[in-house]
């Protein structure tokens, strides 16, 4: 029997608890790990990358907004993401898919509806919420789109150019050159078709733990 890997990350245990026993509870296939924050995840996925899915909540330690989301989708691209989260607005749900998840589950639905939502997305299915439609595309679904072009490091950076740090201080908190992050605020740029850092962070500010209302209002 193949054994499929399940890692769900949030940082409430009991809910964990809960999800992790309506997964493996009636299937022996099933592994369910585990991860409180992001810090916890990077170390599992480190030591074994073969995983069938990470079942995410959006707000959580060590992610802000969307950016846990688009960290998972840049590092492990092999991996499915799947969102499950107490916020249930259309717009949200569309951004998480226009950032890469493969699934978005209401945190209110039942242990029967849950178990075959995953199975749609490990099948290879993208599992939208049952009687929901998505809002069409708007003004910022071409900046959501670009910003999952950004890799792992980008988004590091481009998170540090929001909360203000210079060049320098970048390199140090990331142990690289200065040279290298000038090389990694010029691809930003180019990737999210801005013109200076202060747009970027404007940009950032859309994915960022908080920014839900400009999301849904489209601020720009």
């Amino acid at each position: 029997m193949t054994t499929r890997r399940i890692i769900i990350v949030d940082d409430h245990p009991l809910f964990r608890a809960a999800l992790r026993q309506t997964l493996a509870g009636g299937d022996p296939s099933i592994h369910v790990e585990e991860a409180g924050d992001l810090a916890t995840l990077s170390a599992a996925l480190e030591a074994d990358r073969d995983c069938d899915l990470v079942l995410l909540d959006l707000n959580m330690p060590g992610a802000r907004g969307f950016s846990g989301l688009l960290l998972l989708r840049a590092q492990y691209p092999e991996i499915p993401v799947m969102i499950i989260s107490a916020v249930e607005e259309g717009t949200i749900i569309r951004r998480a898919f226009e950032l890469g998840a493969a699934g978005y589950l209401h945190k209110s639905v039942g242990p029967t509806d849950i178990r075959r939502a995953i199975e749609m997305v490990l099948s290879g299915e993208v599992y939208v919420p049952e009687g929901m439609e998505l809002p069409a595309e708007d003004s910022q679904s071409a900046l959501m789109q670009r910003l999952a072009t950004l890799t792992p490091q980008q988004i590091r950076v481009l998170m540090m150019l929001s909360d203000g740090l210079m060049n320098k201080q970048i390199a140090y908190e990331l142990s690289i050159s200065e040279a290298t992050v000038k090389a990694h605020v010029s691809a930003i740029l180019q990737k999210l078709d801005v013109d200076s850092r202060t747009q970027a962070v404007i940009a950032a500010s859309r994915i960022e733990e908080g920014h839900f209302e400009d999301l849904l209002s489209g601020a720009r």
